[in-house]
């Protein structure tokens, strides 16, 4: 199956708002030296470490190209820059400094999430690492996240490991959700079909080129916690056709072996997510409430409800280093 290419300068569901960010126009290098780590890198942007010159503390600076394929996509970039400012108050979206523009990129220095990526969690050598109280807490955080997302219309539409940091790795961190690139805006005046993503991690609605929701974004969640609990993907094949082909079947092993050390509450929170009908998968907000998360108290959990923007409706990167995946 090949990847649907879409035009930047037409995709719909972009924010299209102003940035309340000042970008601005000076050198960024007079203002942070850049260290020698590089914590992502794609076709069209790399994050590398970067150090304030004026305080001495560390960033994440993700350089954006603003052409790409020959086309002109800052509008892109500054979609980006508008859901990251549309979450600025979620503690568990990553947070936006700075930004900087020059003649050919636009430089946004984030937040540095020093415990890296939490995929580095579901590595089968890491599975003593982190108890399942320890991903009750990570999972309630994401959904704590994403609800406050959904709550504005948004949908990430690249939830995996790779794309949830975290804030420290010892003692365990909080999650900061990151690279909002294929996010959208989601209303009733428009139908989302065009956006592709990671082929292990798309939902079977993407598959058949079906309108998307903000249920796509719980089928991730879905796969995230799978990951968490076995240490293995749920979906992926020795190729891209036979993965395809086990999310459009909803091949996943719940055999005893695979949850062997996985209660039922969890079985049944991941069983509920991995569904092939949009539909059938609860929001997030129904997910917070699951019996699974109810177990453990973690104290003072963000409470979305509280600081959720009222715009509705309106358009408003371990052990290793932090890793930003970017497009």
């Amino acid at each position: 199956m090949s990847r649907r290419r879409f035009d930047c300068r037409s995709i719909s569901g972009l924010l299209t708002t102003t940035p309340q960010t000042p970008i601005k126009m000076e050198n960024f290098n007079n203002f942070y030296t850049l260290t020698s780590k590089e914590l992502g890198r794609g076709k069209f942007a790399v994050v590398r470490q970067c150090i304030s010159k004026s305080t001495g503390q560390e960033y994440a600076a993700k350089f954006l190209k603003k052409r790409r394929r020959g086309q002109d996509c800052r509008a892109e970039i500054l979609h980006e820059i508008a859901v990251l400012e549309l979450a600025k108050s979620c503690p568990h979206v990553i947070n936006l400094h700075e930004i900087y523009e020059n003649t050919s990129e636009i430089i946004l220095v984030l937040e540095y999430a020093a415990g890296g990526e939490i995929f580095n969690l579901c590595l089968p050598e890491l599975a003593e690492m982190v108890t399942e109280s320890d991903i009750i807490r990570l999972i309630k955080q994401i959904l704590e996240g994403v609800y406050y997302l959904h709550q504005n219309n948004i949908v990430h539409l690249d939830l995996k490991p790779q794309n949830i940091l975290l804030s420290s790795i010892y003692p365990l961190g909080d999650i900061k959700i990151v690279d909002f690139g294929m996010s959208r805006k989601i209303g009733n005046a428009c139908e989302l079909r065009e956006i592709m993503g990671t082929p292990e991690y798309l939902a079977p609605e993407i598959l058949n080129y079906d309108p998307i929701t903000t249920a796509t974004d719980m089928w991730n969640i879905g796969i995230i916690a799978y990951m968490l609990v076995t240490h293995t993907s749920p979906f992926v094949g020795e190729d891209n056709q036979e993965t395809y082909l086990n999310i459009s079947q909803v091949n996943v092993d719940y055999s005893e072996e695979t949850f062997s050390s996985v209660s039922q509450l969890a079985t049944d929170f991941i069983q509920s997510l991995l569904v092939k009908n949009p539909e059938k998968r609860p929001t997030a907000e129904i997910c917070l409430s699951h019996s699974w998360l109810q177990q453990w108290d973690f104290g003072n959990l963000f409470h979305p409800e509280e600081t959720s923007s009222s715009s509705q409706g309106e358009e408003t990167e371990s052990q290793r280093d932090a890793v930003f995946c970017i497009i």
